[in-house]
């Protein structure tokens, strides 16, 4: 000690313990004494460190600073206080321990492989007077494991209660399950955290129960372990359901307005799991009545030149190994629709023109002009060829009629008007010499064409 003294006068010399190391200044026999160097030009000085987060069996990298130093000692230290580094020298035997860089300024180490015992607080000591120290927290995370989805059995039956746990250890600290079916998150879960025997890591799970459903069938379950050792990619484990369920039938007409002559498919769609049998089709709660026209084509039913002696409920019925199910249509044959096509007004204009020579003549009242109506047209399909045809012969033979009908009373009052003019002027006279002089007057009007109109 005396010659340390005599060798820096300026410094405070002290013997370390043996889990330290410093620059040995004295040997003496078999034993071998560790000094430590103050120097008091350094008491403004003050070491930085900063706090590490490292996954476990990754590496860890601890540095300490000085701005500014005079050649004052530094030392790294683990959280049993064993002396890892002092300066550029190496204290304790631990291969996975390695220097990095050593200075006055700087003494930076390396911990590689680092496991969950690793963590702690470390201490790096700037050998002034006083001692000055600072603090760095190592913090080690322990990734979980892979996680596993049990209590599924496949298949499942509709209506049956499913219970999913989804399970994962070594996790530090406890790392958080979420749930999703079809990317759709589910919310109602049961959470469970337990430490583990080493009490540093846990074990999670999380449980999931709902009943199952057809719409489930084919949906996709995931369990999501999300933890901050993950790096942003959470471990997922994945299970696809598979929900028996018995089938379900629904009959859809190929027309919603089924005509006599006409034909018609009924389309039997059914889903189920397993996928049912072939359907089975019957009429009114028998067989089909005539095979020839009703045809069956897998799930569908083909009826041909439709009749008033197809109307009838029609069933459909499918079948797997889960149940069965049957759905049912009512068809109505409706009659052709009639179309009455629009009749031209044939206006009847009859003009006559009549001569006469006799004395008195008279004008006659005009025929009446008959106007047909045309009666409204029927919407609807067009029928079939015969109805048309006999349309238009009504119409024919009507029109033919009221022609005739018309002729008819026109030549009647015709004749009773000429008649009545031969007389007309002569009663009156007292001789036929009178007679003939009163009727002179009129021969002008006798040579007059008079036209008569129907």
């Amino acid at each position: 000690m005396p010659i340390a003294m005599n060798i820096l006068k300026s410094c405070t010399v002290f013997e370390l313990g043996p889990n330290s190391c410093s620059r040995a200044l004295n040997k003496r026999g078999n034993h071998k004494h560790l000094y430590g160097v103050l120097c008091a030009g350094s008491q403004g000085q003050f070491p930085l460190t900063q706090n590490v987060t490292v996954i476990e069996g990754e590496t860890a990298t601890l540095t300490c600073r000085v701005d500014q130093n005079d050649n004052t000692s530094l030392q790294w230290s683990n959280p049993a206080q064993q002396t890892l580094y002092f300066d550029d020298k190496k204290a304790l035997r631990d291969n996975r321990i390695e220097l990095l860089r050593a200075s006055w300024h700087e003494l930076t180490i390396r911990v590689t492989d680092v496991s969950l015992s690793d963590e702690g607080q470390y201490t790096c000591s700037l050998f002034t007077m006083p001692v000055k120290t600072s603090k760095a927290f190592l913090t080690v995370l322990g990734v979980p494991e892979t996680p596993q989805i049990s209590g599924f059995t496949s298949p499942v039956m509709e209506g049956e209660r499913m219970e999913l746990t989804c399970k994962t250890s070594g996790s530090k600290p406890a790392a958080d399950i979420r749930w999703f079916k079809n990317d759709k998150e589910v919310k109602d879960v049961k959470y469970v955290k337990e430490e583990d025997a080493n009490r540093k890591t846990f074990t999670v799970s999380s449980t999931m129960n709902f009943r199952a459903d057809r719409s489930d069938d084919g949906a996709v379950v995931s369990c999501r372990v999300d933890h901050e050792s993950l790096n942003s990619t959470p471990q997922i484990a994945m299970q696809v359901l598979e929900i028996h369920y018995i089938p379900s039938v629904k009959i859809i007409p190929s027309t919603s307005w089924p005509e006599e002559g006409q034909s018609i498919t009924l389309i039997c769609e059914s889903k189920g799991k397993p996928l049912p049998d072939p359907v089975l089709w019957t009429k009114d709660g028998g067989e089909l009545p005539d095979p020839e026209r009703m045809v069956v084509n897998g799930r569908e039913l083909n009826i041909n030149f439709l009749n008033k002696t197809d109307n009838g409920t029609y069933r459909c019925e499918a079948e797997n190994t889960i149940g069965q199910n049957s759905a049912e249509y009512v068809l109505i044959i409706h009659d052709v629709s009639n179309i009455l096509l629009p009749t031209t007004v044939i206006p009847s204009l009859t003009t006559a023109t009549v001569t006469t020579t006799v004395a008195l003549t008279s004008t006659v009242p005009s025929a009446t002009a008959i106007d047909t109506r045309d009666p409204n047209a029927l919407a609807g399909q067009t029928g079939p060829d015969h109805a048309l045809i006999g349309g238009i012969v009504a119409v024919v033979v009507f029109v033919t009629l009221c022609s005739i009908i018309l002729l008819g009373r026109y030549l009647a009052r015709h004749k009773g008007t000429y008649l009545t003019n031969e007389a007309k002027g002569a009663e009156d006279a007292p001789d036929a010499d009178t007679a003939i002089i009163n009727a002179e007057g009129s021969q002008v009007n006798a040579e007059e064409k008079k036209e008569y109109f129907i």
